[in-house]
């Protein structure tokens, strides 16, 4: 039987129990429309033009980890540093963006929404249960003490152990409510259409037994549509739940909201699952509602990398990039992993097994596009390598953040350089509104990448050719095929890609272009093959099966650089699948990978004289997803 979160609260006046508080019921103002954003004023290019950057998944000090970790950032703090202002970080130092991001959602946990805040403020003649007493001084020593109250109540909670007196109804509500009311003001204060846009949002943390079933919540709309809706917790629910939320949201106020699945590496196979609930076999509703409201998954974020592991892909020489600790079990590491659990928790065996089950029941519950995110908890949205501020205030910038362990509570076996400078969302769009970058999200016209700011196009179609690209090739890919993120109807003939990748502007050259497929074969089984397709200049066998060697590298771990002597800035090319049976069921996408460059880990040796041993992982190749283009066979 799985053991469920339950939904905190906490009050000066009232540390008691009782039933939650959510009903279910929303309360939005009926016929309410966004009024006043601007949107309508912006110029919008014919096609998507551009990728605009940005983080779905940001905590400030109104989570109830992120505050007890440390953080004094609240959301107006964070949306100014996403849009490249200075602020002082909580360790007090300044902190900015080199380059600010387009948009942000301040993704706050929905349960127990500043109830750390609230206990550690409350009188403490009022908390009597012991439990809660002790964390309560935890949290004032601050530090460390702080930290492992938080990493205990994450422990309690995967394990069904929260104290009674944390379920306090009214308390939670009202909390939830101010802290909401004064969220929404905010984002639609800061959002500015053109220049900057500020979403509103929740994270809503199902978790049983400890495994991650965490989503991201994304409106596309501001105050005056989303109204008295409040937050949706999750801790004590059903993700079926969650999509009835949303579905209610929508019809009761005419806007539009979608939920973003992340850290599925965490999920012990939970995340995607080949059965319905409970282990039911799934249904096509079921399936069908799924790809309905998680159009998007988030493949990369601080806490590891989700796109392959090398036990599922065996023959891919880049998989596993990122597991570096995060595979040994779920977050708490209540529930170790087992090899059984990978298929149901990294992307690329997903979207194999969304194939599976579309043949199967009509639906492809998996058919998702990629986005990154940080997942930060200090406040501060980068994934830059060489301004990381960390997953939280306990390892921001400082001499040993890179080897102390992770090991609160009973978080063993990982260190802080297990953590990566991860991830951001790329989105195509026809302009910096709410609307275009959503319905990026929508229509899956996005990307991820692990902090650079590198930009990849692709486009399916059966007629392109290298000629395409000598006039207005985005107008020819668009009119002549689909972008990442559609659907294309089997033609009989071996499906075409047009594809370019460019350096980020500030960063570092490109190695490779590769074509990830995943497909099912005549028998019924899965299979993938990963294809180079395009990569820079560099000795190599003249053969046409060879692979392609590594590309080197100039990184220099003594200074924390690198020189853009190898690599390129381009990689373009058409690559038609030389492997096409007709009639079969594919996906395809792009992973494209820089030359080596320097780890966070080595600025902060730099910086702060700290010494790294042989199992710190230096170097890296930082890379970008695309979403996937589907090929499916004809329609009858």
């Amino acid at each position: 039987m799985r053991k469920r979160w339950i939904v905190l609260g906490v009050s000066a006046a009232a540390l008691a129990g009782g039933a939650a508080w959510y009903s279910g019921a929303l309360l939005p103002r009926a016929g309410a429309a966004q009024a006043g954003n601007g949107e309508g004023t912006v110029a919008l290019a014919e096609y998507p033009d551009r990728p605009y950057w940005g983080d779905t998944h940001l905590h400030t000090d109104n989570s109830v980890d992120a505050f007890g970790f440390g953080v004094r950032i609240g959301p107006e703090e964070a949306l100014r540093f996403a849009r490249g202002e200075k602020v002082r970080a909580t360790t007090g130092t300044d902190a900015q963006l080199d380059r600010p991001l387009d948009f942000l959602l301040v993704a706050d946990h929905s349960d127990a929404l500043g109830a750390t805040k609230r206990l550690m403020n409350a009188p403490s003649a009022m908390v009597r249960d012991p439990t809660l007493k002790r964390w309560q001084g935890m949290l004032r020593k601050g530090g460390r003490d702080s930290q492992r109250a938080v990493a205990e109540l994450i422990t309690a909670a995967a394990n069904g152990e929260i104290p009674a007196a944390l379920r306090d109804p009214e308390a939670q509500k009202k909390g939830t409510t101010e802290i909401w009311q004064e969220n929404l003001r905010l984002v639609d204060l800061y959002n500015e259409p053109g220049t900057f846009t500020a979403f509103a949002g929740f994270e809503w943390t199902l978790m049983p037994d400890g495994n991650n079933l965490h989503r991201v919540v994304m409106f596309r709309d501001g105050a005056p549509t989303i109204g008295d809706t409040l937050p949706y917790p999750g801790l004590d629910g059903e993700v079926e739940g969650l999509w009835d939320y949303l579905a209610a949201y929508e019809k009761g106020t005419g806007g539009q909201v979608l939920a973003i699945p992340h850290n599925s590496n965490l999920s012990n196979g939970m995340m995607f699952e080949l059965t319905g609930p409970g282990g039911a076999p799934m249904t096509a509703e079921y399936a069908r509602t799924r790809a309905r409201w998680e159009p998007v998954v988030e493949v990369t974020q601080i806490k590891g990398d989700s796109e392959a592991h090398a036990s599922l892909s065996p023959n891919d020489e880049f998989a596993g990039y990122g597991d570096w600790g995060w595979d040994l079990g779920n977050l708490p590491l209540t529930r170790p992993a087992t090899p059984d659990m990978n298929g149901g928790s990294y992307i690329r065996e997903a979207l194999k097994r969304g194939l599976s089950l579309e043949q199967q029941l009509g639906v492809n519950p998996y058919r998702f596009g990629l986005i990154g995110s940080t997942d930060s908890h200090t406040g501060l949205a980068t994934a830059d390598e060489d301004n990381f501020f960390g997953k939280h205030t306990g390892n921001e910038p400082q001499k040993d953040r890179a080897t102390a362990p992770q090991n609160l509570g009973t978080r063993q076996g990982r260190f802080g350089w297990q953590y990566l400078a991860s991830g951001y969302a790329a989105a195509w769009a026809r302009g910096n509104t709410r609307a275009e970058i959503f319905d990026a999200f929508k229509r899956r016209e996005v990307y991820a990448t692990t902090g650079t700011r590198m930009s990849v196009r692709v486009f399916g179609g059966f007629g392109f050719t290298q000629a395409s690209f000598d006039k207005d090739w985005v107008r020819t890919g668009y009119r002549g095929g689909v972008p990442m993120g559609g659907v294309l109807e089997d033609s009989g003939k071996a499906p075409v890609f047009m594809i370019e990748a460019l350096k980020d502007p500030e960063g570092a050259n490109l190695d490779r272009v590769q074509v990830v497929k995943g497909w099912v074969d005549a028998s019924g089984a899965l299979q993938e093959k990963v294809f180079d397709v395009a990569w820079s200049a560099r000795a190599m066998d003249a053969a046409s099966d060879s692979p392609v060697p590594a590309v080197g590298t100039t990184v220099d771990e003594a200074k924390a650089t690198y020189t853009n002597t190898i690599g390129a800035a381009q990689l373009r090319t058409v690559w038609t699948d030389p492997q096409y049976r007709p009639g079969e069921r594919a996906f395809y996408y792009l992973r494209v990978l820089e030359i080596p460059t320097p780890r966070w880990v080595l600025f902060d040796a730099l910086r702060f004289g700290t010494k790294l041993g042989p199992d710190v992982v230096k170097t890296e190749q930082e890379r970008a997803y695309t979403s996937p283009i589907w090929l499916l066979p004809r329609s009858r």
